[in-house]
């Protein structure tokens, strides 16, 4: 993606099934259960660059230790901080107690990692300062242990007004009105409930050290969640421990965020993508599950493992954009599902080049580009491969028609080279603009000047600002005849509101053509009524089940807003002709059948928040009002 957005965090759960004395003497290290977080976490260190946490839990510690340890950090590299910090510690206690040391019960006494439940966290911030005290695993501790909780989640919610109302409702005085914290609170209010049920249900047979006991045997998190979950809208896959040692992951209803898990009678094991799992634990994908939406995968503090409805299953809404550019290209489906995007644009390639291939180049932007350009080849090749049958027939015989036709293959070169980021220290507009410029470098002299036409793929294209200031100017230094970008992912049309920071409409340059267009055809009244439509449905509710904004869309055609994207990416000194083209919504759905979340495409958004989300995104861009819609 030429243009940085905040990406998905990522989660990650080790629950060890068998005493650490097992690991110690199967793998060689008590250590078995840290090395297997760090390898989860850092095979998903494409969720997270703003900062990483890590918790454990003692099952059964002693009174007087530390049953719940958690380090975090906003470093640049936050995972080989906190995973050092836990090295160096382990290796000191080695050094100066080499014979306690040799002892588990010792260890486990006196390394306050050393746990048998593990939560990991990559966090890529959507809102809020890029501080330690916003990294997860958000903590709620007390000397119950059973009422203690640490969460970690990759989410948001859309309704944190009402989220925090119902808060203040039951009592509570809510430090913070934001996400994390009313999940964290309300979890927590529920797991007290839960507590209080149990104590007042045993109190009258038992003494309160049996009862502490007894409460950890019988609660029921499937009954914790469920009450603490209802009004959740949004999308969410939460990881959370308790104190005594039970752990869960919960995902929302739709499906949304994705979450999934391995398990076999050494651990059980979730993390936010598959291909993490299988690297740090050798297994086979097929072996890997992924959580039934509105379910739980809740592990009791025995190890027993479980899926348990939480919510009532909706239309399945994966995101497909997840799919698209932030999750890892390894996994077998994706890679498939992002060469399928790029063979499907095939043919609105070749139209647009005119089937002229001997004049064409083709190359990507890195990186996650690569495995869809090499989709768009093998359609290239397809097209080539029909196209010589038939000519070979008309060249009747003719040896040196043969052989071109034969010898020919299409113009692939590495014309885009990213280049390391440069800081724009320099506040003047004109300087800083130069120097994003030249975030992007490229292959010179393989592109013939005034002859050739370049095409360059991307992931996709968000808010054309990296098109325009670098990429496109970049290109036209090569004196290309025309250059035509293409873009994996259909028009980014309406804001995000379930994990990634897209919430300003201003910012897309779709919508920004789309208001192009209005203003070119002298209909900017049409944005005033669906101004005017947004404010009443915010106020009777009717902007939660409508999304006024599409009706400024279907003023048009995409093929007419692609030629609008066209004209704004192309900086006044362009020479070349250039050309935007998109992925067609019907080619999406084809190449990615099973995860048919498109709202940021189609505006078709799976909750209601969401639906009152784009609305109320729209009444801040015609305000100008520069705060998130939720």
């Amino acid at each position: 993606m030429s243009d940085a957005i905040k990406h998905e965090c990522g989660i990650a759960i080790v629950r060890l099934r068998k005493p650490l004395e097992y690991y110690t003497e199967k793998y060689g290290t008590p250590m078995y259960g840290v090395q297997k977080m760090y390898l989860l976490m850092e095979k998903q260190h494409n969720r997270g660059q703003d900062g990483a946490g890590f918790a454990s839990i003692k099952i059964n510690a002693k009174p007087g230790t530390e049953y719940l340890a958690r380090y975090r950090s906003v470093k640049t590299k936050a995972i080989d901080a906190i995973f050092g910090k836990i090295s160096e510690k382990y290796n000191k206690v080695k050094r100066k107690f080499p014979h306690d040391a040799k002892d588990i019960d010792w260890l486990r006494q006196h390394l306050p990692f050393l746990g048998d439940v593990y939560l990991g966290h990559l966090r890529y911030g959507t809102h809020g300062e890029n501080s330690v005290d916003n990294c997860h695993p958000m903590v709620r501790e007390n000397n119950w242990r059973n009422r203690s909780l640490a969460v970690a989640g990759n989410f948001n919610m859309t309704n944190v007004d009402e989220l925090f109302d119902v808060l203040t409702e039951l009592g509570q005085h809510p430090r913070q009105k934001i996400d994390t914290v009313t999940v964290l609170e309300k979890i927590g209010h529920f797991l007290d409930e839960e507590n209080q049920r149990l104590f007042d249900y045993f109190k009258p047979d038992h003494n309160n050290e049996e009862i502490t006991a007894l409460i950890e045997e019988h609660l029921d998190l499937q009954r914790v969640l469920r009450r603490a979950c209802k009004d959740f809208d949004g999308g969410y896959a939460m990881a959370g421990l308790t104190g005594y040692g039970a752990s869960f992951v919960v995902r929302d209803p739709s499906g949304i965020r994705p979450a999934y898990y391995y398990m076999d009678d050494e651990v059980v094991v979730i993390a936010s993508e598959k291909p993490a799992i299988k690297t740090a634990f050798g297994v086979e994908y097929s072996q890997i599950k992924e959580i039934t939406p509105g379910h739980a995968l809740i592990v009791n503090k025995n190890g027993e493992a479980a899926e348990k409805e939480i919510l009532p299953a909706l239309e399945k809404k994966s995101c497909s954009f997840e799919r698209i550019y932030f999750s890892r290209g390894n996994d077998p489906e994706i890679y498939q599902e992002r060469k399928a995007l790029g063979k499907l644009l095939c043919p609105q390639v070749l139209k647009a080049i005119d089937f002229d291939l001997e004049n064409t180049v083709f190359s990507y932007i890195p990186n996650t580009a690569e495995t869809s350009f090499l989709g768009m080849m093998e359609g290239v090749e397809d097209y080539l491969r029909a196209y010589r049958r038939k000519a070979i027939l008309e060249a009747d015989g003719d040896e040196e028609k043969l052989d071109n036709l034969l010898s020919f293959r299409p113009r692939v070169e590495k014309l885009v080279i990213k280049d390391a980021k440069l800081r724009t220290f320099i506040t003047d507009d004109t300087s800083r603009d130069d120097l994003v410029a030249h975030v992007y470098d490229t292959t010179y002299e393989v592109v013939r000047k005034g002859i050739d036409t370049v095409v360059v793929i991307d992931d996709s294209i968000v808010r054309g600002t990296t098109l325009e200031k670098s990429i496109i100017r970049m290109l036209d230094r090569l004196g290309p005849k025309k250059i035509i970008i293409v873009s994996c992912a259909p028009q980014i049309r309406y804001p995000d509101c379930y994990g990634i920071d897209m919430s300003k409409m201003k910012e897309f340059v779709a919508f920004r053509a789309l208001m192009g267009l209005l203003k070119d055809r002298n209909q900017e009244c049409l944005a005033h009524e669906v101004y005017q439509n947004c404010q009443l449905g915010l106020k009777t509710g009717e902007a939660r089940t409508k999304n006024f904004v599409k009706e400024l869309y279907k003023q048009f055609t995409a093929e007419e807003i692609s030629a609008k994207v066209a004209e704004i990416v192309k900086a006044p000194n362009v020479k070349a002709e250039v050309q935007v083209i998109f992925q067609t919504i019907e080619g999406l759905h084809e190449a990615i059948p099973n995860h048919i979340g498109d709202w940021y495409f189609t505006g078709n958004f799976p909750t209601p928040g969401g639906m009152k989300v784009v609305n109320r995104a729209f009444v801040n861009f015609m305000e100008n009002k520069a705060g998130r819609a939720y």
